[in-house]
């Protein structure tokens, strides 16, 4: 189980760091334009961001 959640992890962490290595002015302007959401538009993005995930992991177990 635990292996299970450092690969997963490890996966994410390469999986986020591909958009700066590959556009790092994209990525940027991303993040400036992240940076002025409100906190409720945040949070919309990332339980959305949560339930596609729970449901990729749902449909392949």
């Amino acid at each position: 189980m635990w292996d299970d959640l450092v690969r997963a992890i490890a996966l994410v962490l390469v999986i986020e760091g591909m958009l700066p290595f590959l556009s790092p002015d994209g990525w940027r302007q991303a993040m400036i334009q992240a940076g002025r959401l409100s906190d409720k538009a945040l949070r919309s993005v990332g339980f959305v961001s949560m339930l596609i995930g729970v449901l990729i992991l749902y449909l392949t177990r």
